[in-house]
């Protein structure tokens, strides 16, 4: 006898957004005499579309998050099996995206080539096959958006966008520097993700400690003190080693000898 689930069709009903109670369905049921198979032909569709539903969803926040698509950076593809230190285990918990739903904020510092950048593109990955919505942004590209929107007057629609995300991706923080101006939209930004509700948080990369991020910034220190905002409550990893880049390269050694002396009269119209 082929089984369903009223469960499974009401989880199917809620992500749908269906105007159909399960009481509603039930009493339908009765009225009609509708046998185990056919309810379970029914939970089976309602299921196909739910997955169809969640997967579109899914594609739509990895395109709207500037994450790469094309050989995606995943914990998947994350050689955990090389990265030492006591607190491993913190690193390996990341997928189950415990920092966003705590809203801390994570950071991930050290030299260039170390995978501090696959690490934050992967906890972004992950956020939109939950269904929460990422946004990926280089440090000089958020310079680049601010003095834009100030030349266009956007500021407001500027800001109102990137405190949307559940998850805001900063890379390579310390590359550039902010002028005064742009300072303030970046202390503005994080005041209003520092107060959102739900589940929310930013993560950083950058080779340089944080203790050095206010050098890229002009301002008075009354205003960088909101710097202290960013690290009220988040984790920092401070990762060392070689760097990655490279361990494909394919070297090839080769050694220009003298040059043969051609004979004139050996010589041919095709030379």
């Amino acid at each position: 006898m082929t089984e369903f689930s009223y469960d499974n069709i009401e989880k199917s009903i809620d992500v749908l957004h269906l105007n159909l109670s399960i009481a509603e369905l039930a009493k339908l049921s009765e009225e009609n005499s509708l046998t185990t198979d056919q309810m379970a032909a029914f939970d089976l569709l309602l299921e196909h579309l739910r997955e169809k539903k969640i997967q579109t969803t899914i594609n739509t926040l990895l395109k709207m998050s500037r994450l790469p698509l094309k050989n995606p950076k995943a914990f998947d593809n994350f050689d955990f099996s090389i990265v030492k230190g006591k607190d491993i285990d913190r690193l390996k918990a990341l997928p189950s995206l415990a920092a966003i739903h705590a809203h801390k904020n994570l950071a991930f510092i050290g030299p260039a080539g170390i995978g501090k950048t696959h690490l934050a593109q992967a906890f972004g990955y992950e956020c939109c096959q939950h269904g929460l919505k990422t946004y990926f942004i280089k440090m000089s590209e958020l310079r680049d958006k601010f003095t834009s929107a100030r030349r266009n007057g956007k500021e407001a629609s500027v800001l109102n966008g990137l405190v949307r995300p559940s998850c805001l991706i900063i890379d390579e923080v310390g590359h550039c520097e902010f002028d005064k101006e742009n300072t303030r939209l970046f202390f503005d930004l994080i005041d209003r993700r520092y107060i959102k509700e739900g589940s929310y948080n930013i993560i950083f990369t950058s080779n340089k400690n944080p203790s050095q991020w206010r050098n890229i910034f002009n301002e008075d220190d009354a205003l960088l003190c909101a710097l202290d905002r960013i690290f009220d409550d988040a984790t920092v990893f401070t990762i060392r080693g070689e760097s990655f880049r490279g361990r494909k390269l394919d070297r090839v050694a080769l050694q220009i000898g003298k040059p043969i002396k051609k004979d004139a009269s050996s010589s041919t119209a095709a030379d």
